[in-house]
């Protein structure tokens, strides 16, 4: 089966909470959302692009439509419809103060699907976010309440639960909650590195250190680095008997016998779930596709019990002296690894020199160059980032202003900044409203509609790379399946959709004149057909009218037999 989770997961959260605080959540309350042995694709915490993983990936033995089980008494409390993300979704709300997620589903139940469906069509929209009050669909423990699909942000059939405090909506580890799961496999070390934090752990970045194994323990040779002031970061998954790379869920990082660092991935708020990126070395993981976890907390940090004054793994060397340093993993059921080492401070070199406008975290900075500005928030940054911002001609036929670059794409930013951006030459009002923003940020592109500020286009983003003005003035378009005027047998209407910059942000179809429920899969469009057009109906005509990010609009016209 493959889905996201089967990369390298390491996880990072650092947490007051020590291992016994497991017994604080209620055991064996929940069951099992599924008729089959809950085996993981994913944990809670594993390292995803730019978020934390936020429950547990169930695996469907890479099938659709097993029944989805209500983990206990409750009442469905919100749905959602979307095109990524979660798919089609259910939570119940539990009276023990407790909220569970199921994701990715194909259909939920009868009633409910119903209910849905009459809402879609009584709005005229297919995406739906509906809440519930607690009389309208209560469900009972083992209830069926969906089918299993892979919908939304999935590549591959599965699963995806959560389970919340429903005051905070905090998603909280779902292994505390006693679910049998058997495990009796110590998570895996592959890679141990050291960073100069004089400046940053962006430059000069990681340094490996070959890992050996022996009997139980992990152990390195004596470790020479070059800088009085370090920090220390580790590669490993934890197996578990899944076979699948899992995250690691309690980390401690101990020097000279004494505890400077620790985490626990107990609970993550889906406001702090971007912050997994000043956990990890955030330039392998997007370079390389490596995770490296830091066990330590950067200067920009503010996930919650994250940063701790006395246990911020920070090391400082005073002496030329070999010290001992031990780094302790365990998962929820307590299988534990040890990696033991020895440091020692060896010749200091220099300290890295910025040669551009250093980035602080906890400050504001606004860069220019001739045609374009960009602004940080005090919050913009995890690490000291040497931003180093320019101009070159865009290469893109569309382009109507130089590509700006924008330091680079294996550095990450917390929060949107601002970037405007002048064109290099003027427009007049209708290709004002035709411009366009590309960003390329090496693994993917987006594309973004802007705001007018004079004559500069503003826009907002949260990643950095390269970006460039377009004119499109291109349709949008949907392409069909089957030839106007044929009979379809299928289950289905597929449209494929395309664009040539950007997204088709709006789609409407009207059958005979009324709209028509198409679900989004994914760059196509897909109608199940219904009472809405029944078997041996005779002749219909589809219209589709779609809109792009640049605003253009394009209707086309379809027939077929029913």
């Amino acid at each position: 089966m493959k889905i996201l989770c089967k990369a390298i997961f390491i996880i990072c959260f650092i947490s007051t909470i020590a291992l016994p605080a497991q017994k604080n959540y209620p055991q064996n309350y929940f069951r099992n959302p599924l008729n089959i042995p809950m085996q993981l694709a994913a944990n809670f915490g594993a390292v995803r692009s730019n978020h934390f993983h936020m429950g547990l990936d169930l695996r469907t033995n890479s099938q659709e439509n097993l029944s989805v089980l209500a983990a206990a008494d409750g009442y469905v409390s919100r749905i959602k419809v979307e095109r990524y993300g979660f798919g089609n979704a259910v939570y119940i709300t539990h009276p023990n103060g407790y909220t569970t997620l199921y994701a990715h589903l194909n259909t939920y139940y009868d009633k409910l699907d119903e209910f849905v469906k009459e809402r879609q069509y009584k709005e005229e929209k297919w995406e739906q976010d509906i809440t519930f009050s607690p009389g309208q669909f209560p469900v009972a423990k083992g209830q069926l309440i969906a089918l299993s699909g892979n919908t939304g942000g999935s590549a591959g059939p599965h699963l995806h639960f959560e389970i919340r405090d429903t005051k905070t909506e905090e998603c909280i580890n779902p292994l505390l909650f006693g679910f049998n799961i058997p495990d009796s496999i110590s998570p895996t070390i592959s890679g141990f590195y050291w960073y100069d934090r004089r400046f940053s752990t962006y430059e000069p970045g990681a340094n490996g250190v070959a890992v050996k194994k022996a009997g139980g323990l992990y152990t390195t040779d004596v470790v020479q680095v070059s800088s009085p002031t370090i920090s220390l970061a580790i590669k490993a998954v934890d197996k578990a008997n899944q076979g699948f790379n899992l995250g690691i869920y309690h980390a401690e990082l101990l020097m000279d016998d004494r505890l400077i660092y620790s985490f626990s991935i107990d609970q993550v708020s889906y406001d702090d779930t971007r912050d997994i990126n000043g956990c990890i070395d955030y330039t392998r993981f997007t370079r390389d596709k490596m995770s490296i976890q830091h066990l330590s907390s950067l200067p920009g940090m503010t996930l919650k019990n994250y940063s701790q004054p006395d246990l911020n793994g920070l090391i400082t060397l005073q002496d030329e002296d070999i010290h001992n340093i031990e780094i302790v993993l365990k998962d929820v059921n307590g299988n534990t690894s040890r990696l033991k080492t020895k440091i020692r401070l060896n010749k200091t070199s220099d300290k890295v020199s910025p040669s551009g406008k250093v980035v602080m975290p906890n400050e504001g900075k606004t860069i220019t160059t001739e045609n374009a500005e960009i602004s940080f928030s005090k919050n913009a940054v995890y690490d000291a980032v040497n931003f180093q911002m320019s101009e070159k001609s865009s290469p893109n036929a569309d382009g109507i202003s130089n590509t700006i670059i924008l330091q680079s794409p294996y550095i990450p930013v917390r929060d949107d900044y601002t970037l405007k951006i002048k064109p290099n030459r003027k427009l007049t009002g209708e290709e004002k409203g035709k411009a366009i923003v590309l960003f390329d940020y090496a693994s993917d592109t987006k594309v973004i509609k802007g705001k007018w500020d004079g004559d500069r286009m503003e826009v907002q983003f949260n990643r950095l790379g390269t970006a460039t003005l377009l004119l499109d003035q291109s349709l949008p378009s949907v392409s069909q399946g089957w030839k106007d005027g044929t009979l379809v047998n299928s289950s289905t209407l597929r449209l494929s959709g395309k664009t040539k910059i950007g997204d088709i942000v709006s789609f409407r179809a009207e059958l005979d004149g009324k709209w028509l429920r198409f679900a989004r899969v994914k760059d196509d469009f897909v109608y199940v057909f219904d009472e809405k057009c029944p078997k041996a109906s005779g002749l219909h005509t589809l219209k589709v009218t779609t809109i792009n990010t640049a605003g253009n609009t394009n209707t086309q016209t379809f027939t077929f037999q029913r």
